[in-house]
């Protein structure tokens, strides 16, 4: 799992053009938007378009679980982890 979030870290910071922050420097369990890293809604569509591309899995923007997926590093860890296992 550790290194699926390591890989997390680098999409967000590769496709949102983050480049003042290291992987090290995103916590897994502290928020992505808002107080945390302080990424808006934009960000979030980038990012899910991203993450698609690079793990396969699909974010429903009408589905309310959507904004928990992407709450942080882990739960978007945990979210691509249960895809996977879905998957095969």
């Amino acid at each position: 799992m550790d290194e699926l979030k390591q890989q997390i870290k680098e999409c967000i910071i590769s496709s949102l053009e983050l480049e003042d922050i290291k992987p090290e420097n995103i916590v897994d369990s502290e928020p992505l938007f808002g107080t945390g890293l302080g990424l808006d809604s934009i960000d979030a569509l980038e990012l899910g378009v991203a993450l698609k591309k690079k793990f396969g899995v699909k974010f429903n923007a009408e589905n309310a679980d959507t904004r928990e997926h992407f709450a942080s590093v882990d739960a978007l860890a945990a979210y691509i982890s249960s895809e996977r296992a879905k998957a095969n």
